[in-house]
């Protein structure tokens, strides 16, 4: 994510269920450098999904937050083998909240302090954080030919795609709106207006 992407949300905003594990193992062997710094910041950027949808339904119990939590597990695991594939260090901490990338640390302690003021702020946060990883995933796209790479993705999107429909359904039940930070309001009407499908092998 570039920087800047990162300043204009900590500043101005502060406030799927699907992938597929089976990575292709096509006879590609080496990556370029924005590949590789492609999957490390989405190994972490998936854990940053995870790790604040736990919290969430941690405290308010919301069952959206524990099902798209698993979900984002197992897009974790698609990144990490994709990492073990090419012999990429795991950057990814064990320790829940706990990021090696620092801007991802900043964010996530901006997005709890979000989702601890209400019920509704951590269904924005949802939606937000699956609106940044479809704005991020649509730049990843562009760095790569690589079909194993650009298989994950694509299912990482869909799930992406999927959740965001899931929060901002629970938002409209609650009468509330979601207007997209980094996607445009054309891709992000699109997706809305799309029903929910399967992504990969899930």
């Amino acid at each position: 994510m570039k920087m800047k992407i990162f300043v204009a949300f900590i500043t101005g905003l502060l406030f799927s269920n699907c992938t597929n594990d089976n990575v292709n193992t096509d006879t590609e062997v080496t990556l370029t450098q924005n590949e590789i710094n492609d999957l490390k910041f989405l190994r972490e950027e998936e854990k940053l999904a995870r790790d604040v949808y736990i919290y969430s339904y941690n405290k308010y119990k919301l069952a959206i937050f524990n099902s798209i939590s698993q979900s984002e597990q197992t897009h974790m695991n698609s990144v990490l083998s994709l990492l073990n594939k090419y012999g990429i260090p795991d950057p990814s901490s064990v320790q829940m909240g706990i990021f090696v990338n620092q801007d991802l640390q900043v964010l996530y302690n901006n997005l709890i302090s979000q989702s601890n003021i209400s019920l509704i702020e951590a269904l924005k946060v949802g939606a937000t954080i699956e609106d940044l990883d479809i704005n991020d995933i649509d730049d990843f796209i562009i760095n790569t030919s690589k079909s194993d790479l650009l298989t994950v993705y694509n299912n990482l999107t869909c799930g992406s795609k999927n959740h965001i429909r899931s929060f901002t359904t629970e938002l409209s039940n609650n009468e509330v709106s979601y207007e997209p930070q980094f996607i445009s309001l054309e891709e992000y009407n699109s997706i809305i207006n799309t029903p929910s499908g399967g992504c990969g092998n899930n």
